[in-house]
């Protein structure tokens, strides 16, 4: 089972979607996403796009591009990325560098 398919039904039963639900908030019909789920078809990345904003999740995570289903869904987190990414690199580099430490630090922490 590929991992599209994998998470695409995890995370559909998680959120105690029925495949008919799902269907028909992405606009396809029920047999469709039982072929997605049994990874006998594969959807165009519109309707990847469709489904991932129909179970709060990204497209990333489906594809398995990240192992957290709720990356970058956190507005306050988006926006402070947005504006990261919007610095000139060296002052990234700093920046990037600061948090990484702090997690470090978190994370030896909490041992």
């Amino acid at each position: 089972m590929s991992t599209f398919s994998k998470r695409l039904k995890e995370q559909r039963e998680a959120l105690g979607l029925s495949q008919s639900k799902l269907a028909q908030e992405v606009g396809v019909h029920q047999s469709i996403i039982g072929r997605y789920e049994r990874d006998e078809a594969k959807p165009t990345i519109d309707v990847v796009s469709k489904i991932a904003l129909a179970l709060n999740t990204t497209v990333g995570y489906l594809l398995g591009e990240n192992e957290q289903a709720d990356t970058f869904k956190d507005p306050d987190m988006l926006k402070r990325f947005k504006d990261i990414i919007s610095f000139p690199k060296d002052k990234r580099d700093h920046i990037l560098y600061a948090i990484d430490s702090m997690i470090k630090a978190t994370k030896l922490d909490s041992l």
